[in-house]
């Protein structure tokens, strides 16, 4: 029965389907064979609906929602004005200004591709006229992104939160520790880059330039107060956050702003409306998908075959970094999240790892996968918003993956790097 389900769903996804159709018709096929004819689809409707069914989930939409306010607001604009002010006139300055960028949009957003958009468009052409080349600006951004899915809040997290049944209160806080490191490492890389070729620094902006730009960005600054400062002072839950930043948002770009109308908001709603169908669709598929493939034990045959059961561990983690490295450069990440966790949750918990190290890890490596090739759902991205063909995309991403993977390794041997904010915070 595993042999036809994953036939079947690479021959649709070769013939172009979307994702979500494979999810559905393999959950299909293992309900048909294992029950015998279609008196079960009642059973698999239940599983679909029992996976949007947590209420962890509606923090999904708030977030995107949010996000894209922001996106077609002035937020994402004063918060690069802000970092360009402080940062943007030493070696390198631009690159570091516009990974700074992304980590503070990630802290509003959550969203990767939405921080490509919003960080990318406008400091692309002044790192272009900067004299930076096209290959590492575009990586940069695709990759920089990254950290927009460890700073809270993070759909990524909520999604594994809500499958693994993790704090994802405890996952926001973990992830701040990873995303800053990689914000120093991708900062030091640009530094060095700038340096071997020559790139002429910016002009240096004065203090009153920087009080100005400090000021403008108070208002935007307030989302990581509501959302990080709020969940670690038990003000909110995430769900609550997410629409604390809703309210927040609309009041921001709608009356103290002006930057959008109202009629602007209705069509931000819908647009946040179709990108939440896809989402919970495939959640909806991914649950039904991981019960068939439960019931049938796929996942103990799977694991026993690579003998992961006899491994410690640290051995488990670099076997679920390896799998959901693999899984993200092919698939959706919301996708391989959804498949995958269910299958390693019984060796996580047989190891007695921490699930917030866990989430933390699969939650990085999902990331990297979504920036990495063939199929990085962040390249495709990149490719659409800045119109460059998918070799320049890719052409400069090695070093990034190379630092990120880094990170990685480096949560494996010293969990701390995640752990010490959430101990701090919850513990």
């Amino acid at each position: 029965m595993a042999a036809t389900i994953f036939i079947a769903m690479i021959v649709l996804l070769l013939l172009g389907f979307p994702m979500m159709i494979p999810l559905i018709v393999g959950a299909f096929i293992g309900f048909f064979t294992m029950f015998g004819g279609m008196g079960q689809m009642e059973t698999m409707v239940q599983q679909m609906m029992a996976g949007i069914r947590p209420a962890s989930l509606i923090a999904v939409p708030m977030f995107i929602f949010a996000a894209d306010i922001m996106t077609r607001g002035q937020s994402a604009g004063r918060l690069i004005d802000l970092v360009m002010a402080f940062v943007g006139h030493i070696r390198g300055g631009l690159a570091v200004s516009t990974a700074a960028a992304c980590t503070l949009f990630g802290a509003v957003s959550g969203s990767t591709q939405a921080t490509v958009v919003a960080v990318g468009s406008p400091l692309r052409p002044r790192m272009l006229k900067a004299g930076y080349k096209d290959s590492f600006i575009l990586a940069l951004i695709v990759n920089a992104s990254d950290i927009a899915f460890l700073i809270p809040p993070s759909i990524g997290m909520i999604i594994y939160g809500v499958v693994s049944n993790t704090s994802i209160a405890e996952l926001f806080i973990a992830g701040i520790g990873p995303g800053l490191l990689i914000l120093v490492l991708f900062s030091i890389y640009s530094y060095i880059y700038a340096v071997r070729n020559n790139v002429p620094t910016e002009e240096r902006a004065t203090w009153s330039e920087r009080g100005k730009a400090l000021l403008a960005a108070l208002w935007p600054m307030g989302f990581p107060v509501i959302i990080i400062g709020g969940i670690y002072g038990g003000v909110f839950s995430p769900t609550e956050a997410a629409a604390a930043c809703v309210l927040y948002a609309l009041l921001l770009e709608v009356i103290v702003f002006r930057s959008i109308t109202v009629a602007e908001v209705y069509q931000t709603a819908k647009s946040t409306g179709l990108i939440t169908a896809v989402v919970f669709i495939l959640v909806a598929a991914g649950a039904a998908f991981s019960w068939v493939i439960s019931f049938a034990q796929v996942p103990q045959a799977i694991l026993g075959a690579i003998g992961i059961t006899e491994m410690g561990p640290i051995g488990v983690l670099f076997v679920i970094s390896i799998a959901f490295f693999i899984g993200c450069m092919f698939v959706d990440p919301i996708v391989v999240i959804l498949v995958l966790v269910p299958i390693f949750a019984p060796v996580v918990d047989a190891v007695g790892l921490d699930p917030v190290l866990v989430g933390t890890i699969i939650t990085l490596q999902v990331a990297i996968g979504s920036a990495t090739p063939p199929f990085g759902c962040d390249i495709f991205t990149a490719i659409a918003v800045f119109k460059r063909p998918y070799i320049e995309v890719i052409r400069g991403t090695p070093p990034f993956i190379l630092i990120l993977l880094g990170v990685a390794v480096a949560l494996i041997f010293f969990p701390q790097i995640a752990l010490f904010a959430r101990d701090l915070a919850f513990r």
